[in-house]
């Protein structure tokens, strides 16, 4: 417990006197896999240590722990809290921390893996993910998306009992919504949480059942930004963009290459983050899309400036790893590869450099198909992303790149 001599005397001995104790080496060590930094890892024991004492106070034992446990700890314990100093009250860290202490706990059996308690409700929400990657071909970000709101709002109703779906009043959906924007207060989210709940109750037409009342009650959140056709970046805007990566930024070049993709290629931000080293084939000049939207396989011609952009990231920018994937962390944890958010975050923090107000990355892919259309393309070919020109043949040098 090295680490732990770095702490406050008093959080010190909240941790090393509390039912967490047992577990600080492998939640330690588990840091140290991820080769998180010594900073980052006393923060962390720091909001441990804060809701060990907790814990304490509450007279709770490992076994009971959960993602519920925690969120109670975060939403009705953080903002009245009066535990003595020096105490971590960053909610982020907190979050982040506690994840991990769950990870760590059901990676050792101490605490039950997350599951749905109710095998009616698991039962309906397989059906329901079968339905939406058999029939609809959707991806499974927005799978996992729509079957968490589909099993919150059928534990909320349902609780552990069978489902009964002609006993969903509107009133249990208004009061539904009501409370998970309680939680997560924004346009985005509310937009998400009305589109998630009209595919399920569609879905459940599918299936005989009467949902028009059900979906009057869901209304959209008025959002002004984007009442227009959608936003596209001007000329000298996409010139100034490409170069604010510039050597100041920590990863200038990885930077670089995912906005060459979006802007060049037209690829969306799921399928940048699932690209491997293999899908590109540098001789040839194409790549190969795995995991597209519609769970089909397409090769893609690479643009040259994408290419070089691509290949100056990988022979000087990017970690040594053994993950395939072409964009890794460079943050722990490492040898994972970058996710979503962390892709549009790249395109918002380069929006907000040349002084854009917007910061949706999905217009990098607008401004591509706006581009194929003053060219005398059609709309079927924009949405289809065929580029020209393709490219033949690399260099030499793009070939080793790999």
């Amino acid at each position: 417990m090295k680490s732990i001599i770095t702490l406050h005397a008093t959080p010190n001995a909240w941790l090393t006197k509390s039912l967490l104790a047992p577990h600080l080496d492998a939640f330690i060590a588990y840091l140290q896999l991820g080769r998180y930094a010594a900073k980052t890892t006393r923060s962390y024991l720091g909001g441990i240590a804060h809701f060990a004492y907790w814990m304490t106070q509450n007279n709770l034992p490992v076994q009971v722990l959960d993602e519920h446990t925690v969120e109670q700890f975060l939403i009705d314990h953080l903002p009245l809290c009066d535990c003595p100093r020096p105490v971590m009250r960053a909610y982020r860290d907190l979050r982040a921390a506690l994840g991990h202490l769950l990870r760590v706990l059901r990676q050792q059996g101490v605490i039950a893996e997350l599951s749905i308690r109710n095998d009616y409700i698991a039962e309906e929400l397989q059906r329901y993910d079968q339905y939406m990657f058999m029939t609809r071909g959707l991806s499974t970000s927005t799978r996992s998306f729509r079957l968490c709101t589909a099993q919150r709002l059928l534990l909320y109703k349902f609780s552990s009992r069978a489902i009964v779906f002609e006993e969903l009043e509107p009133t249990d959906v208004r009061q539904f919504i009501a409370a998970r924007l309680q939680l997560v207060d924004t346009i985005s989210y509310a937009s998400a949480l009305a589109s998630a709940l009209r595919a399920y109750f569609r879905y459940r037409t599918t299936c005989g059942d009467s949902v028009h009342d059900l979906l009057g009650v869901i209304a959209s959140p008025a959002h002004w930004n984007l009442a227009s056709l959608p936003r596209a970046l001007k000329v000298d805007e996409v010139k100034r963009l490409l170069g604010s990566f510039t050597s100041s930024l920590p990863f200038p070049k990885r930077g670089l290459a995912i906005v060459r993709c979006l802007l060049d290629m037209g690829l969306r931000c799921c399928e940048v983050a699932q690209l491997q080293l293999a899908d590109i084939d540098w001789c040839a000049g194409t790549i190969t899309l795995r995991h597209t939207k519609s769970c089909r396989q397409d090769v893609l011609p690479l643009p040259v400036a994408t290419g070089e952009a691509l290949a100056d990231y990988v022979c000087h920018e990017r970690p040594k790893t053994t993950n395939p994937a072409v964009f890794v962390r460079c943050l722990a944890p490492h040898d994972k590869p970058i996710g979503v958010h962390a892709i549009r975050r790249v395109i918002r923090d380069a929006y907000r450099r040349i002084g854009l107000k917007h910061g949706r990355a999905h217009a990098l892919r607008h401004t591509l198909a706006c581009q194929l259309l003053n060219h005398g393309s059609s709309l079927k070919e924009g949405g289809r992303r065929c580029i020209a020109p393709s490219v033949t043949q690399y260099h030499t040098d793009l070939c080793q790149a790999r």
